[in-house]
């Protein structure tokens, strides 16, 4: 039988190093740890964000497709964990007030990106998030598959499309990395805050401590009535 060989100090130290890598552990779910080759521990974020400006994700109830950001194309339906969501009244994007609902995930590049639904696409989302009230989930627990569903407009003519949504159990390691970067993060999108939103619903959306909303006409009016008073 022949005699193993010694292994040499560098391989020694290999084995070593691919032993501490594999026995690390992040201090949170949607961190990854490494160690340099001085030793020193790095954890780096699993999902990508700049505070305030998620991808754009956008429901195009014309044509039934998803695309980002008015460009990009990518098909009639889209599944994510949801990292954070809001269901709220307001007046946004120069639309009008409607009732929306506005979804946070990460797609598969690790990008945090934000979707917009209204309507009767958000009456559909209510009615699923009552189902799982029952089943003891929320609405970042679950695997959502939004798909397209074409209707007809009797009124018009014509036909739109409504985002229709079914959940699978989401992994409970993938649910719990989300949860933990919502609660270490502020997650929003600039361009739908008012002020003067009427919140249903809130599941991980947060702004920061420090943000200034934006003032609303009837706040306008009495801080001029003040400064003209004060002068």
């Amino acid at each position: 039988m022949a005699t193993p060989k010694p292994k040499t100090a560098a391989a020694a130290s290999a084995a070593a190093d691919t032993a501490t890598a594999a026995s690390l552990t992040a201090s949170r779910a949607y961190l990854t740890a490494t160690v340099s080759e001085d030793g020193e521990l790095t954890e780096t974020s699993r999902f990508r964000y700049l505070p305030g400006h998620p991808r754009q994700i956008r429901f195009d109830a014309k044509a039934g497709k998803f695309n980002v950001g008015g460009d990009k194309e990518i098909g009639k339906s889209l599944s994510f964990i949801p990292v954070a969501l809001r269901i709220f009244s307001d007046n946004i994007l120069n639309m009008g007030r409607k009732i929306w609902a506005e979804l946070f995930f990460v797609d598969e590049s690790g990008a945090v990106c934000a979707v917009l639904f209204h309507g009767y696409s958000v009456e559909n989302l209510q009615k699923l998030n009552a189902s799982l009230f029952y089943d003891d989930l929320k609405l970042t627990d679950v695997l959502l598959t939004i798909t397209a569903s074409k209707k007809e407009n009797k009124t018009v003519g014509g036909f739109y499309f409504i985002a229709e949504f079914m959940y699978t159990p989401a992994d409970p390691a993938e649910v719990q990395a989300r949860q933990e970067f919502a609660a270490d993060h502020d997650l929003y999108r600039e361009e739908t805050i008012t002020g003067a939103a009427d919140t249903r619903i809130v599941q991980g959306y947060r702004l920061p401590a420090s943000y200034e909303l934006p003032r609303q006409p009837a706040q306008l009016a009495e801080a001029s009535l003040t400064s003209a008073s004060a002068a």
